[in-house]
C-alpha cells in the first residue's frame, strides 16, 4: 500500500483540479431552479466514473433528483463494499459572508473553500480517487465496489427512501461505508459508531375563536400561551429528565467499554462552554457532556409562537399558541412508540378549557454498530495506519435517518468513516475541506479496501 500512497501524493494536484470542477456545479437540492444543474451534476459524476474504468454507472431518475449507482466487480469470492454519498449541497445564503464565491473553489492555507467541499462532495470524491488510484496502478480492485450517490440528502432523502426497497438486490453488500461526517479533531482519526434517532412534533393550543381583551375576558377563558407553557414544562423535571411515561423504557445503557472510549476523546468542557457562549453547561444528571449530547435521549422545544410580540403593549388573550418539539432518540428507542407516548402525555396534562392538536413532522430510527464488528475494527485499523494515531470511537448526536434504513434493508454493517473537521463551516458561509484530510481520506479508503479483502 505504501506505493499506492506515494501515487496519491504524486497525483494529488490533478485530483484537486477535478474536485474543483465537481465543486463548481451548484447542485443545491432545495432550490427548484437548480433542478437541471443538479441532474447535470449526477451526469458529470457518471461520466467521470466511466472515464476511470467503471463498466457500470447508471442514473436512476426520480420525482426529485437523480440517484447514481456504479459497480466495479472484484475477484471471485471477494467481499463487496458499498459506498454511499450525496452530491447535493446546502443553499449558500448569506452570500455576502463568503470570502470567495461559493461555486468558484479557492485553495488557501491548506484548505479548499466551496459549498459542498466538506459536506459531502470532497469526502465522496476521496473514495472515487481511491478506486481510480488502485485501478490505474494495479488494473484491478481487491474487493467489489458499489457506489450509491444521491441528490437529496440535504432535503431529507425522500426519493432514495422510496427507491431503496425495490433495489435491495442491486445494493447487496458485505459492508456499507458512509463518509458524510467528521473526525473529532485534526490529526486525530475517529469513527462515529452510533447516531441518534429523531421525532419532531408540533403542539397547537386553541381557546377562543379570536384574540380576546385580557381585561374583559382574563380569568374567565383559558390563555393558550399559559396552557402551552404548562404542557411544555410538564415534560421535564429539575434534573432535566423527560417525564413522559415510558420514554426511557427501551434506552440502551452506556456500557463500561463505551465510557472508557468516551474518556479517551479529546474534549474540554471549558472550551465547549466557551464555544457555545452559554453561561453554564446544563443537562441530565449523572452523565458527562459527551454522553449527554450523543448517547442519551433529549427533548427540546425548537420554536414557540402566539399572542402579541411587537413593540409596545397589547393586552390580549391570544386565540391560539403553538410550539415545535424535537426528541433525539438513542438505540432501542422506537420513534413510533415515543410519538404515541408524547401524544398521550399532552392529552393527559392539557385542560379541557382548550382544544389541542398534536402533529408529527419527521421521524427517524437511531443507529449503532457494535464496537466488536470486524468491519468497524478494520476501518479503525485503516485510519490508524494512515494517520499514525490510534483511532478513537464516539457517537454522533445528530440524526441521519437513511442510515438506519440501510442497516435494516441490507443486513450489513454500516461504517461511518468521516473526514470532515468541526471548524469547516458545513451548512454555513465559507465551507471548506482540509487538503491533508482529502489526501488521507483517499489513502484510508485504499487501505480499507485492502484490509477488507484479507481473510
Amino acid at each position: 500500500m505504501e506505493k499506492l500512497f506515494q501515487v496519491v501524493d504524486q497525483r494529488l494536484a490533478g485530483y484537486l483540479e477535478q474536485l474543483k470542477a465537481f465543486l463548481s456545479m451548484p447542485s443545491v437540492s432545495a432550490d427548484p431552479e437548480n433542478k437541471a444543474i443538479t441532474a447535470d451534476t449526477a451526469r458529470w459524476l457518471a461520466d467521470h466514473l466511466k472515464s476511470i474504468g467503471f463498466p457500470t454507472a447508471e442514473i436512476y431518475p426520480t420525482e426529485g433528483h437523480p440517484i447514481l449507482f456504479a459497480h466495479y466487480p472484484g475477484p471471485a469470492g471477494a467481499p463487496t463494499l458499498l459506498i454511499y454519498g450525496h452530491y447535493d449541497v446546502q443553499p449558500v445564503d448569506p452570500l455576502n459572508e463568503w470570502v470567495t464565491p461559493p461555486f468558484q473553489p479557492d485553495i488557501r492555507e491548506g484548505r479548499i473553500y466551496a459549498r459542498g467541499a466538506s459536506d459531502d462532495k470532497g469526502q465522496l470524491f476521496a473514495h472515487i480517487k481511491a478506486v481510480e488510484t488502485v485501478l490505474r496502478e494495479t488494473g484491478s480492485l481487491p474487493v467489489s465496489i458499489k457506489l450509491l450517490f444521491e441528490g437529496e440528502e440535504e432535503v431529507g432523502s425522500e426519493a432514495l427512501g422510496k427507491w431503496l426497497p425495490a433495489h435491495k438486490d442491486l445494493l447487496a453488500c458485505d459492508v456499507l461505508l458512509i463518509s458524510d461526517g467528521g473526525m473529532i479533531a485534526k490529526g486525530q482519526p475517529s469513527i462515529d459508531y452510533g447516531l441518534r434517532g429523531l421525532v419532531y412534533m408540533q403542539v397547537e393550543v386553541e381557546a377562543a375563536k379570536s384574540d380576546l381583551h385580557s381585561g374583559s375576558f382574563g380569568g374567565a377563558v383559558a390563555n393558550p400561551i399559559n396552557v402551552l407553557a404548562d404542557i411544555l414544562t410538564s415534560m421535564k423535571d429539575k434534573k432535566n429528565r423527560v417525564k413522559i411515561a415510558g420514554f426511557y423504557d427501551d434506552v440502551l445503557p452506556i456500557s463500561p467499554e463505551e465510557k472508557a472510549n468516551y474518556a479517551k476523546l479529546p474534549h474540554s468542557d471549558k472550551q465547549f462552554l466557551k464555544d457555545t457562549g452559554a453561561p453554564k453547561l446544563f443537562g441530565e444528571k449523572g452523565y458527562t457532556t459527551l454522553e449527554r449530547k450523543s448517547a442519551r435521549p433529549t427533548l427540546d422545544a425548537n420554536g414557540i409562537w402566539g399572542g402579541f410580540a411587537g413593540e409596545g403593549a397589547k393586552t390580549v388573550l391570544p386565540a391560539r399558541a403553538g410550539a415545535k418539539v424535537s426528541m433525539r432518540l438513542v438505540p432501542n428507542q422506537d420513534p413510533k412508540k415515543i410519538s404515541d407516548a408524547f401524544r398521550a402525555h399532552v392529552a393527559k396534562v392539557a385542560p379541557k378549557a382548550v382544544r389541542v392538536k398534536v402533529s408529527e413532522f419527521q421521524g427517524g430510527l437511531p443507529f449503532i454498530c457494535p464496537l466488536t464488528d470486524p468491519a468497524l475494527q478494520k476501518a479503525a485499523q485503516a485510519l490508524t495506519m494512515v494517520f499514525g494515531k490510534e483511532c478513537l470511537f464516539g457517537r454522533e448526536g445528530g440524526s441521519i435517518p437513511i442510515v438506519a434504513d440501510f442497516s435494516a434493508l441490507l443486513k450489513a454493517p454500516v461504517v461511518l468513516m468521516g473526514f470532515g473537521l468541526p471548524n469547516e463551516n458545513a451548512h454555513a458561509p465559507n465551507e471548506n475541506f482540509d487538503l491533508d484530510n482529502f489526501s488521507k481520506g483517499i489513502k484510508s479508503s485504499i487501505a480499507y479496501m485492502h484490509l477488507l479483502a484479507e481473510k
